[in-house]
């Protein structure tokens, strides 16, 4: 059974930066997909970004894009990040690692989540 393990959550201003970092651990040889959702109060959660396995590619949502960026290590695969720069108030969420194991139709393995406050 895989388990995720986010860090890195925490207060910062408006314009400033963080990074997250996402830990699989147990049956983790190989995946589909691993990805970012967040959730803010009162709204759904929504995907903030992703990266595949096997190649690498890379996915973002509009509203972080050219401000996020994931990345994960070599060669062992099992750990990503996102770097968020120039955070913004609306940014402000419950960010959620999560993982798309082979075969599955969609993310089915997710953490328990890291709290991002941005103030302005």
């Amino acid at each position: 059974q895989v388990q995720l393990l986010e860090s890195g959550g925490g207060p910062v201003q408006a314009g400033g930066s963080l990074r997250l970092s996402c830990t699989a651990s147990g049956r983790t040889l190989s995946y589909y997909a691993m990805a970012w959702f967040r959730q803010a109060p009162g709204k759904e959660r929504e995907f903030v970004g992703s990266i595949r396995y096997a190649n690498g590619d890379r996915y973002y949502a509009d509203s972080v894009k050219d401000r996020f960026t994931i990345s994960r290590d070599v060669p062992r695969k099992n750990t990503i990040y996102l770097q968020m720069n120039s955070l913004k108030p609306e940014d402000t969420a419950i960010y959620y690692c999560a993982l798309q194991s082979v075969g599955a139709r969609e993310y089915n393995v997710f953490g328990q989540g890291t709290q991002v406050t941005v103030s302005s």
